[in-house]
């Protein structure tokens, strides 16, 4: 009889591809010519859009961290979708990139709220697989609830966000920071 996979290995990948994001985010980092704070106050547009997605990137490693204690066993179900949610989050340097050197041109900030759009769907996904089918003694009906719509109401703001990024980037920004701070503590409020 075979033994049951477990979700270890899925823990450790997971882990390793979320350390070589964020150390492929700061590569993207490059000093003023000048060496002055003025030069480097200058690139602010860079720093921002780091800083966010350096934040972005941890919160979504808690969330995975706390969601993936649910897990019982590695199915290929769940291979496949913490692969596309791994994909997902391997956009985010590109989109934090181009949001940087654009100087958050409108373009650029609306991709980049869309990566977050494709981010917040497979993180779903991960909710349903994970969570979704579990018996009430692993998951009670209220923690799945709550999982569901915090989910649900961030992936549409971050809709939003893409759409406003078309006219308005920074206002678009401060909503992909608005779902951020939702997600501040894995556990959904009430919990």
């Amino acid at each position: 009889m075979l033994r049951k996979a477990t979700p270890e290995r899925l823990t450790l990948f997971s882990d390793g591809v979320f350390a070589v994001l964020i150390t492929v985010l700061v590569l993207e980092l490059r000093p003023p010519a000048q060496s002055t704070y003025a030069a480097l106050l200058a690139h602010w547009p860079s720093w921002l859009s780091y800083g966010m997605s350096y934040v972005f990137i941890a919160i979504v490693w808690m969330n995975h961290h706390y969601l993936l204690r649910y897990a019982r066993e590695a199915t290929p179900r769940l291979l496949w979708t913490n692969f596309a949610h791994l994909f997902a989050m391997s956009l985010v340097p590109l989109s934090t990139a181009w949001m940087a050197r654009s100087k958050l041109a409108p373009a650029p900030v609306s991709f980049y709220a869309a990566v977050f759009v494709l981010v917040n769907a497979t993180y779903l996904g991960l909710i349903t697989e994970l969570i979704g089918r579990a018996p009430a003694d692993v998951a009670p009906a209220r923690i799945r609830h709550r999982m569901r719509l915090r989910a649900t109401f961030t992936l549409g703001l971050f809709v939003v966000a893409t759409v406003v990024g078309l006219f308005a980037p920074l206002i678009a920004i401060a909503l992909c920071f608005v779902c951020l701070v939702v997600y501040l503590r894995p556990d959904p409020p009430g919990v």
